[in-house]
């Protein structure tokens, strides 16, 4: 019988295309090597495509048609602050605008009444009003009105349009809204995912994978009180660190705790809900993972796009609206709007329902999965 002579190209081209296979096959290499960059990508885009710019809010969302608004927007210095179905914010959102004012997350409320003249052309008299908290937002706001005012005056339409006045009401006292204000919920709320996940899946794997569990179960003690003390000690450890967080944020770089020592606790508070709420999912991982290093890729699944999408370093305004709706499902955005709620607003934990039972819902969901899943060996 004649054998085909033995070919090095077809045995290299057979070990590529099972070495591809076993790649493909692999949840790390898939994640590591494509989803997370495209997730970078993805946030990093959103944030830096749109340059140098300050929201506003206007008293009348009817100023949104506005001739004068509209050239401002059309800058593209200038965005009007919305609600979050996407709409102009209207007159029962004022305390809203009036607490974003005072925080500097806007630039200034603006008003623009226009009449018509005897003579027939549009007066405007435009009105701003802005805070000592938007120090630095509201120069860029009036540099960018009046390169906007010379616009519509360089057009020159006959007597079609004039520009009245530029009103500045008086500067309201803002409390300023600081880079740690925001910074440190997202990273302590980014430090107890992370640590949840990571701890409570590594530790129950290594249990389960030396036998610990079954002999631990072999004994009296019940079973849940098995699992009840390895949680108990997670918790403890967290919350411990959380106290060093909030303090040392609070003493050395003036993080508000608008209510003092009951702020703290209400932030603890917190902080072992969403502790209990991220355990489950370490569960659930140490139970399905094959191997210990199989555990950071089904752990990052998790962890990382909260991690980008939770608003974590940054408000997840700046994203496209289809992208917002799927940052609000998030248990670690609840969180950490929560913390920020309670930390600065002076919200209670009642204030925070919606956050809360969010992150109650994902509990509810984890956990009963966890049941299903959890392996004793």
């Amino acid at each position: 019988m004649n054998q085909l002579p033995y070919s090095q190209f077809r045995a290299m081209l057979a070990i590529s295309r099972a070495s591809l296979r076993a790649i493909l096959r692999s949840p790390s290499a898939v994640i590591f090597s494509l989803g997370f960059p495209l997730v970078f990508i993805l946030v990093f885009g959103f944030i830096g495509g749109g340059g140098t710019s300050v929201t506003i809010a206007l008293r009348d969302p009817a100023d949104s048609a506005n001739y004068v608004i509209r050239t401002l927007q059309a800058s593209g210095f200038v965005k009007i602050e919305k609600n979050k179905n996407d709409a102009v914010l209207l007159q029962k959102d004022s305390v809203y605008m009036q607490k974003e004012l005072l925080k500097g997350n806007i630039a200034a409320i603006v008003s623009v009444d226009s009449s018509l003249s005897p003579a027939g052309f549009t007066q405007y008299k435009i009105k701003t009003q802005t805070s000592s908290a938007s120090a630095d937002k509201y120069p860029i706001l009036r540099m960018t009105l009046a390169q906007t005012i010379q616009i519509i005056e360089d057009r020159k339409i006959p007597d079609q349009f004039k520009i009245i006045s530029v009103q500045e009401l008086p500067i309201l006292p803002g409390r300023e809204y600081t880079m740690i204000d925001f910074i440190l919920p997202g990273m302590l709320g980014f430090s107890l995912l992370s640590a949840a996940v990571f701890g409570v899946a590594f530790v129950f794997f290594n249990l389960r994978q030396t036998l610990v569990l079954k002999r631990f179960y072999a004994t009296p003690i019940n079973r849940k009180n098995i699992v009840f003390g390895e949680a108990l000690s997670r918790v403890s450890f967290q919350l411990m660190t959380s106290v060093v967080i909030i303090l040392a944020g609070h003493f050395f770089f003036h993080f508000t705790l608008i209510n003092g020592f009951f702020t703290f606790m209400e932030m603890l508070a917190l902080s072992f809900l969403g502790l209990v709420v991220f355990m489950g999912f370490g569960f659930i991982i140490s139970s399905v993972s094959k191997s210990e290093s199989s555990i950071p890729p089904f752990a990052n699944i998790f962890t990382l796009p909260q991690f980008l999408l939770g608003g974590t370093f940054f408000r997840t305004d700046v994203f496209p609206k289809w992208l917002r709706g799927f940052c609000e499902v998030l248990p670690l955005k609840q969180l950490n709007d929560a913390f920020r709620n309670v930390a600065f607003e002076g919200a209670s934990l009642m204030d925070c329902g919606k956050q809360i039972g969010i992150l109650l819902i994902w509990g509810v969901v984890i956990y009963a999965a966890a049941i299903k899943t959890f392996k004793w060996e």
